[in-house]
């Protein structure tokens, strides 16, 4: 009997700390954990007590990539809570928002994450010494989303013009149009970046998922919709506890979560794409299928290649709300306080970010749950790495210890959020 251990003390490429534990008998994967070992964030302690207007930019600090993610679904919680719907052009304006933050993730992500695991780079900067061109496409594409959040956040990193009923501050359209132009670049850039990356090399692998997004009739989703699954899940938001359950494991400091009906599920960019091609643009469904994928995409591999069809739709989808945007006669719909239950799930880049608040008689928060992507991935990376292992048993241990890395990729974890990767280990008997 042998015994070998492989230890990478921390995974490059994602964001946050954390760990996994492979074991191998005779050539089977007996054991696989998924260990996020940075230390609980108690953000959702931290909201208890303060006033519901808070809790958007208390929420923006959980994540330095995906802080709209958050502002959006706070806010959306307490309009929900408080009985306030916010429609029209502020409501493209949030649409305008989401778009900024999907193009700069999403991009910081194929470019600089996952794109060189295809290419055999270590590093995105090893990769621009060959492909200097490209990284410097990718570059300025990300800076394109910055620019959106920054002139509508108010800032690039944690934005601070974001509130419940609308924003602090509106922009005219004059101030708005240096956006059009550099959108209608970035749009041809996120085209060539769809077909760059349907050109990298993919392993055969479909396991089957149950993916779960949210659903829009009329648009792909951001902000809105219903709660629906592949194995036909179709619910409000606010059912969203009725259906899916956190627990604790003893190797992870996030929680696992998992539909009570059916275990592991799968969220983010591939279930959005599966669930919803019919609402992408004209352009990206075009795109999509020139690429080589079909109406569904079933391979995490070509999850870069659905990444990018997604940066192409926020591109054309940025354009479309700049190009018909009218400021509107007020900056937000005044609310008042009252006691409630409020309820939203947003499509995060990485997936659907789920928050639920309870408020008392003056908008203080009495309790507080967020359950972000990344968590409620974890039991799916762990059952793709116990079907993807095997496959690639006969592989030395450096190379599948890479495969490994990048088979978690697929997912863009952040484990700051699902809080925090990676130390490896591989243990063969």
């Amino acid at each position: 009997m042998t015994k070998k251990i492989i230890k990478v003390d921390y995974l490059a490429r994602v964001e946050g700390e954390g760990g996994l534990y492979i074991k191998l008998k005779d050539d089977s994967v007996v054991d696989v954990k998924l260990k996020i070992f940075e230390p609980p964030r108690f953000f959702e302690g931290f909201l208890r007590g303060r006033d519901f207007n808070e809790a958007s930019d208390i929420t923006a600090r959980i994540c330095g990539i995906c802080p709209v993610a958050y502002q959006m679904s706070a806010v959306h919680a307490m309009e929900n809570a408080l009985g306030v719907q916010v429609d029209g052009p502020l409501r493209d304006l949030r649409r305008l928002l989401y778009c900024g933050e999907w193009i700069e993730s999403h991009t910081l992500h194929i470019y600089m994450l996952h794109a060189p695991d295809f290419l055999g780079y270590p590093d995105a900067i090893k990769m621009a010494k060959d492909h200097k061109a490209i990284v410097e496409r990718g570059l300025k594409l990300k800076k394109a989303g910055n620019q959106i959040v920054s002139l509508l956040g108010g800032r690039e990193i944690h934005p601070v013009n974001i509130r419940v009923g609308g924003f602090y501050k509106l922009f005219t359209r004059k101030e708005f149009e240096p956006l059009i132009e550099t959108l209608k670049w970035a749009r041809d850039a996120a085209l060539e970046t769809v077909r760059w990356t349907a050109q990298l090399p993919f392993p055969d692998f479909e396991p089957g998922y149950e993916f779960v997004a949210l659903h829009h009739p009329e648009e792909y989703p951001f902000n809105e919709g219903r709660l629906i699954s592949s194995s036909g899940l179709d619910i409000e938001c606010s059912e969203y506890e009725e259906h899916f359950q956190e627990t604790h494991v003893e190797h992870s400091n996030a929680l696992h979560s998992a539909l009570k009906e059916r275990g592991s599920y799968f969220v983010g960019p591939m279930a959005r794409y599966n669930l919803n091609f019919d609402q992408l643009s004209p352009m990206a469904r075009q795109a999509a299928l020139e690429s080589g994928l079909t109406r569904t995409c079933q391979n995490p591999f070509k999850s870069i290649i659905v990444r990018s069809i997604e940066v192409l739709y926020a591109c054309d989808e940025a354009l479309r709300i700049l190009q018909s945007y009218e400021k509107p006669e007020r900056p937000y719909i005044p609310v008042e306080p009252k006691p409630g239950h409020g309820f939203s799930c947003t499509e995060a880049p990485r997936g659907i970010l789920y928050h639920h608040y309870q408020l008392d008689e003056q908008g203080k928060i009495l309790d507080a749950k967020i359950v972000p992507p990344t968590s409620q991935n974890q039991k799916t990376i762990e059952e793709d790495l116990r079907k993807f292992v095997p496959q690639h048993i006969h592989l030395s241990e450096e190379e599948l210890t890479w495969r490994c890395e990048q088979a978690i990729r697929n997912y863009d974890p952040c484990i700051s959020c699902a809080t925090h990767f990676l130390k490896l280990d591989i243990e063969r008997n």
